[in-house]
């Protein structure tokens, strides 16, 4: 695994940011006008490549300027990072049709998360490290702030290597190493069987979803299994799963109920607690970095090395 921008990104500068919208329209307007100053008073310069007028249906643009931003970007040479507006969907009409080679020739650094995860798959697919990290949403309302996602975006951008921690209820010690990939389940799994699909074998999956009842969760990771999937991992990392409702027929069947039958037909350690996913305080993850997972007393630490 390599990283295409070696030669070129200077993390110690204050960053050139592309924003582009290739999934989902923004919901707020104001909000993004917020978040380009925000960035902007972080010292950064920022480029935006969504424009209101140009809104499609339910997404940043049609499909044709969307596929044109995200390649516009790639070839703009005063650019280091290609961060996603947000997700939801889209991305997914685009990938007949996209140049992946050159994005992942570019030498620009691809940031963001949920719907964004279909950039991921295609840049470990060509070897390229990207960042399961923060969109512009997170600097679009200062209500919603997190200081802890600001700072795991820092340390990530800043070394060669940083770490999450958090508590992993019910996890038995371990220690482990392996490639870290991953991202948004549900858009992982719509690319199984397709030209669009990556997988690494004895990596550390880590994964997240929102608004999917627990059945579709388990339905999704048996999907994986009988694949083949997860049983070439070290280990299956979960990140939040929230924004389901639960129904009286559900009869005691919950998330936790799926976690139980899951952890009885897996191989593989199944962990819980990573701080990833549609919540404030997010964990920035180097997809393709080497990583080490160790737990110790429920207590874990995700550790990645790599070199932008």
């Amino acid at each position: 695994m390599h990283s295409a921008h070696s030669s070129r990104f200077n993390r110690t500068s204050p960053l050139r940011i592309a924003i582009v919208a290739p999934s989902g329209a923004p919901l707020d307007e104001d909000g993004v006008l917020i978040g380009l100053a925000r960035l902007r008073a972080l010292g950064h310069s920022v480029h935006s490549y969504y424009h209101p007028e140009e809104k499609y249906l339910r997404f940043g643009a049609s499909d044709q300027s969307r596929i044109d931003h995200l390649h516009a970007a790639a070839r703009h040479p005063d650019v280091d990072v290609v961060m996603a507006l947000r997700g939801s969907y889209g991305f997914s009409r685009l990938l007949p049709h996209l140049d992946f080679d050159l994005l992942a020739h570019s030498g620009k650094l691809f940031v963001g998360y949920s719907d964004f995860t279909l950039m991921h798959q295609a840049m470990l697919a060509r070897g390229v490290l990207s960042v399961a990290g923060p969109m512009l949403g997170d600097f679009s309302d200062p209500t919603k702030h997190s200081e802890y996602t600001m700072a795991q975006f820092s340390a990530c951008l800043k070394g060669e290597g940083h770490q999450v921690e958090f508590e992993a209820t019910g996890s038995p010690d371990l220690d482990l190493r392996g490639r870290l990939w991953g991202g948004n389940l549900a858009m992982l799994v719509s690319t199984l069987g397709t030209p669009y699909w990556t997988a690494l074998n004895d990596g550390i999956l880590f994964i997240e979803d929102i608004g999917e009842h627990p059945y579709r969760v388990e339905r999704m990771l048996l999907q994986l299994h009988a694949t083949g999937v997860l049983d070439k991992q070290k280990a299956l990392v979960l990140g939040d799963f929230s924004g389901y409702r639960l129904a009286p027929h559900d009869n005691g069947y919950d998330f936790s109920q799926m976690l139980q039958f899951l952890r009885s037909i897996l191989t593989i350690p199944v962990i819980t607690g990573l701080p990833f996913g549609h919540i404030p305080d997010r964990a920035s993850l180097v997809i393709g970095s080497d990583a080490s997972l160790r737990i110790t007393q429920e207590q874990a630490i995700l550790e990645m090395r790599y070199s932008f």
